[in-house]
């Protein structure tokens, strides 16, 4: 009889323990973030390839090693495909070896920030700040004698505008 009522009471302080204080509360939807071009889903797919929409809107990857712009060594300004902001200039490229176009920094202002959990742990995710286009992510592992970053983008994000065109 001893022994069961310990049991009995153990198992009341344990799960007794487990208090609101220590629950996430997943109630609270994330808050919505208006950009300056907005598009519904069909305007989006209807204006992108299927690439591009699978990169820009539904935050996927790219194969490493595919994009056309990964080995691009001209002069110019890589703009979101989604809609033309200006993110990266030419001189911030470098070879990174990841397969993935890599720069050391962005255009200030015309790249945003969040925090995602897809593959089990944080990585800062990369936007565009005018559209909301999924991008890349960047790492603290870029070249230590400019900003320590890299801003790995998938290609199928970006177009490419020479400087002559500018």
């Amino acid at each position: 009889m001893k022994k069961s009522s310990l049991l009995v009471l153990l198992s009341l302080f344990l799960f007794g323990c487990n208090g609101n204080a220590q629950k996430k509360d997943t109630t609270q939807a994330k808050e919505e973030i208006v950009y300056a071009v907005t598009k519904t889903d069909a305007e989006w797919k209807a204006a992108l390839t299927d690439k591009q929409y699978y990169i820009l809107r539904k935050a996927g990857t790219e194969r490493p090693f595919t994009s056309e712009l990964l080995d691009n060594k001209e002069k110019g300004t890589y703009v979101c495909a989604a809609c033309a902001t200006p993110l990266f200039k030419s001189e911030n490229k470098f070879k990174s070896g990841t397969g993935w176009p890599s720069f050391d920094q962005e255009i200030e202002g015309n790249v945003a920030y969040d925090t995602d959990y897809k593959v089990g742990y944080a990585r800062t995710e990369e936007h565009c700040a005018t559209c909301g286009g999924h991008l890349g992510h960047v790492f603290n592992d870029g070249p230590r004698a400019t900003t320590g970053k890299r801003h790995c983008i998938n290609g199928a994000a970006l177009k490419f505008i020479p400087e002559k065109d500018e």
